[in-house]
């Protein structure tokens, strides 16, 4: 009941964002704050003025950000057959030119940074972070996206379909209804799962573990058997793996110590950095991996090796890694250059991947706690000046049937039609080749297989990866579905000391994890508690006091969970 008030809070204060916005719609667009209401548009300068049929009168172009994963063997992510259909599609459609406009993968972030202030970033840009994008805005260097969200909302029939207002409002300001970026939808909430050596298993007489205790009696198998798993490569061996990254690759494990019944106020008030590293549990989650990394269990150099760096991947393909803690699906991306492929190449037909759920909470569960349906923002430049054709453009990347010529391509190239009337997924070549997972660098409003009917969605999900067990995908998918906790949208307006804080909490939250994880197991509370006191001094302490005084203020507390 109590959740159920607090959700009925959270919808009336979006209608009194709406409210106090002038939600109109089919007018022109308001304007922008701190400017006189003269200069803003009129109703001449209307979307009928500016549109027929959906077209303007005279060529648009704009430029769009698409990730560049510097991937082997992949295509041009700005020249392919993707690239290609959203260009024709947009200007038969809308009269719109579409250029793509490469941003490295794992430096996107300084990326975007050096082109905002240069003037030179893409007219749509996309990032993870919205405390970077809330920095841009408090810089006059993005547009405030409501005025076309709502007014143009007849021009975006697919957006609006699509995102609706939980995503199209998430980041609406309480106050003033500014929307510096609109979210895109998780069609698929999967997270993260843990994955480990079926042959292994099967060649030790081992059964799949089920508890940690378990779990850890594996790895030690695995350790004390690389002789026979391995052979000449034994001092290879690497009974589990975790990246540098350490709160997102033991994410499974770490939230088995959280409890699965913490109020929702405490969930936001400690949860502004998703690896969790605030939460009440995440200290003795990552006391287990010390002890396990001190009996040489977790791979020793982890802490070594940064964004995209690809040693950690090249360990699993050739076949050195036991188990591992990562996306839901991600032993199978990227085609013939997967984990799964490579491994079954370099290693045998029956060396492979599989998805377990070993890491019970105190109530016998699995916690796995979810975000919203929110993940990845969009938002538009100051230089953008086409914005109109932007939003245009993101209603066309949100079509059912543009979502799913991106994700599954063209048949007997990229799928094929199953007898049930599924896909089945095949593996591309040259410029069919897709640089990430389900095409997402280019369906950036939608990330998760979305087909145009649910059925059909169903059933081709067991048949997305190339070559792979359909049983496979569905056992990580069912387990990665399996007691989780989705987050609710807290709305109590902007918290300023979350601004620019980003990327410093970022790297002493890494850096905290990564030397705790690592530490002689005698210096672990210290390493821990020096590592967790710099990164609240540098900020998180004062993240904490104002989501907690900001939470008090909109809701009261007879209301949290």
């Amino acid at each position: 009941m109590k959740k159920k008030v607090l959700s009925i809070l959270l919808a009336c204060a979006m209608t009194l964002s709406l409210a106090a916005c002038g939600n109109t719609g089919g007018n022109a667009p308001a304007a922008p704050a701190g400017t006189d209401a003269g200069d803003a548009a009129t109703p001449g300068e209307s979307v009928a003025s500016e549109l027929t049929d959906g077209k303007f009168a005279e060529t648009r172009h704009i430029t769009v950000e698409v990730y560049d994963r510097n991937n082997d063997g992949g295509s041009d992510p700005t020249n392919n057959v993707y690239t290609d259909y959203i260009k024709k599609g947009m200007l038969e459609k809308h009269n719109v030119e579409v250029e793509f406009v490469a941003i490295p993968r794992w430096t996107e972030t300084d990326e975007i940074n050096t082109q905002l202030a240069a003037g030179t970033a893409p007219d749509v840009c996309v990032t993870y972070s919205y405390p970077t994008i809330k920095s841009y805005a408090d810089m006059d260097a993005i547009i405030d996206m409501r005025p076309y969200i709502d007014n143009y909302k007849s021009e975006l029939p697919n957006l609006w379909n699509w995102l609706g207002e939980t995503n199209l409002y998430w980041n609406s300001d309480l106050e003033d209804g500014t929307t510096w970026a609109i979210e895109a939808k998780l069609a698929n909430m999967n997270r993260v799962v843990t994955f480990i050596r079926k042959d292994w298993l099967d060649k030790l007489g081992l059964k799949e573990p089920t508890t940690k205790e378990e779990f850890h009696d594996v790895l030690v198998a695995f350790k004390e058997n690389a002789d026979t798993l391995l052979g000449a490569d034994a001092n290879k061996m690497v009974p589990y793996s975790v990246s540098y990254d350490v709160g997102w690759r033991a994410a499974t494990l770490i939230e088995s110590f959280l409890d699965p019944n913490m109020s929702d106020k405490e969930y936001y008030v400690n949860g502004f950095d998703d690896r969790k590293i605030c939460q009440n549990g995440t200290k003795e989650g990552v006391k287990l991996l010390n002890q396990w990394y001190n009996e040489g269990l977790l791979w020793k150099d982890f802490y070594l090796y940064g964004s995209g760096d690809a040693t950690e991947d090249d360990m699993m393909k050739a076949g050195y890694v036991g188990a591992f803690t990562h996306n839901w699906d991600y032993p199978w991306r990227n085609g013939e250059d997967s984990i799964a492929a490579n491994l079954k190449r370099l290693v045998g037909d029956d060396a492979k991947y599989i998805a377990i759920d070993p890491f019970e909470d105190k109530n016998g569960g699995h916690n796995k706690f979810l975000a919203g349906p929110i993940d990845r923002k969009i938002f538009f430049p100051s230089t953008n000046d086409e914005p109109l054709a932007s939003m245009l453009y993101l209603d066309f990347i949100s079509s059912p049937e543009v979502i799913e010529f991106l994700q599954v391509g063209e048949e007997g190239v990229t799928h094929e039609v199953l007898e049930d009337g599924g896909y089945s997924i095949i593996a591309a070549t040259g410029d069919a080749i897709q640089n990430s997972g389900m095409n997402i660098d280019y369906t950036i409003t939608c990330n998760g297989l979305n087909l145009t009917t649910e059925d059909l969605t169903k059933k081709s999900l067991a048949h997305t990866y190339a070559g792979i067990d359909p049983q496979d995908i569905l056992d990580a998918d069912k387990i990665a579905k399996t007691d989780t906790r989705i987050g609710i949208n807290v709305n109590v307006g902007d918290i300023e000391a979350e601004s620019g804080a980003g990327d410093t909490l970022t790297a002493k939250r890494d850096t905290c994890f990564d030397n705790a994880v690592k530490a002689p197991v005698a210096d672990f509370d210290a390493t821990w508690e020096a590592g967790l006191s710099d990164y609240l001094s540098s900020g998180g302490q004062d993240i904490i006091d104002e989501r907690t005084a900001k939470w008090d203020a909109v809701y009261s507390s007879e209301n949290i969970r």
